[in-house]
């Protein structure tokens, strides 16, 4: 369990930052799991959920940078939530998956030519032996917006995506799991992106893709 519980490149657990964030929102409890829960409410509400912020940066795949961003997509607020558990003793590690999103809107539907997303990220929290899945992506704020209740995480049971929405219409299912990680496996991630969303990787896209938009408040 050691590289579960060891800051990494992007589960950078030791950062001054995610140490403030984690010790501010891990709660009074002695218990880890209740630790687990509040430090997973925290994460999803405090980054804002923004699609837009995907670069082909490395650097932005950092817990400590969601948490400076104030805004980031699935991936680094997965990686935040694995560092804030890491530092509070939980072990963490990274899921990645593709998945279906059939309550996306146009312009993303525009942007990446599919509705598929892939390289989702989700966090896996060693809790009670055994190893739950949690993903803190989505707000409360954005969930209004698509009429679904945010997602819950009990420590107990695996918190995955929302199969429907408040009106019984299918929201997200999974497509294909690549399986959980250390650390986000960072060639495997941009490789498989590349292959996946070849149009983003061109020379005349822009690193940032949130610069392609200047109104960033809509998904």
């Amino acid at each position: 369990m050691e590289r579960y519980l060891s800051p990494s490149r992007f589960i950078d657990s030791d950062h001054p930052a995610v140490v403030e964030f984690a010790e501010k929102h891990r709660g009074t409890s002695a218990y880890l799991r209740d630790q687990a829960v509040s430090l997973y409410v925290a994460v999803r509400e405090a980054v804002r959920y923004n699609p837009y912020t995907f670069s082909r940066d490395p650097d932005t795949l950092n817990a400590s940078f969601a948490l400076a961003t104030g805004e980031s997509y699935c991936v680094p607020k997965a990686t935040l939530l694995a560092a804030c558990a890491r530092h509070c003793g939980i072990p963490a590690r990274i899921g990645l998956a593709d998945v279906r999103n059939h309550l996306s809107t146009p312009r993303l539907l525009a942007l990446l030519k599919s509705d598929v997303f892939a390289m989702h990220g989700y966090s896996e929290l060693y809790l009670n032996g055994r190893w739950v899945k949690a993903t803190p992506a989505f707000n409360s704020q954005l969930c209004e917006v698509f009429d679904v209740p945010p997602l819950e995480f009990d420590g107990v049971n695996d918190s995955v995506f929302h199969a429907f929405n408040r009106q019984g219409r299918r929201s997200m299912e999974y497509v294909v799991d690549h399986g959980q990680f250390a650390d986000v496996p960072e060639e495997f991630f941009f490789a498989h992106l590349q292959k996946c969303y070849p149009h983003l990787f061109a020379e005349t896209m822009p690193t940032v893709l949130g610069d392609l938009q200047s109104d960033s408040s809509r998904v």
